[in-house]
């Protein structure tokens, strides 16, 4: 194969079923769901959402693509923790904190926080 020698080579790594597991899950609370709503979505039960969360199974290529499409996420986000790009886990753990404080707010602050969200959306487009 012509030019083959001059690939840059990479360190393959293992497949991590326990951090993939911990993805599932942190995207799964993200979306707020309970692990039976998830396990309805892709036609698994509640008990193996559990086991592959917690590391205890791997999950079949089916499985993945099932679980990429009810998540909205890439199964390279479970497979490799990346989303779309570099930043985007970063992002993800913002948008699950921002989630979780609001989830503690009234309705009259989530108004303000709406008003707010907006003037700097606003003041972003006109950069």
């Amino acid at each position: 194969m012509t030019g083959y020698h001059n690939m840059t080579e990479y360190t393959l790594r293992e497949l991590d079923i326990k951090e993939m597991g911990r993805r599932v899950r942190l995207r799964r609370e993200f979306l707020g769901w309970s692990r039976d709503q998830l396990a309805e979505k892709i036609d698994v039960s509640g008990q193996f959402i559990a086991d592959i969360e917690y590391g205890h199974k791997g999950m079949s290529v089916q499985t993945l693509y099932k679980l990429s499409q009810a998540l909205n996420v890439s199964a390279d986000y479970f497979l490799a923790g990346k989303i779309y790009g570099e930043d985007d886990e970063e992002a993800m753990r913002f948008r699950e904190e921002i989630r979780s404080t609001l989830d503690k707010c009234n309705a009259q602050q989530l108004k303000g926080v709406s008003q707010i969200v907006r003037i700097f959306e606003d003041g972003t487009r006109m950069k």
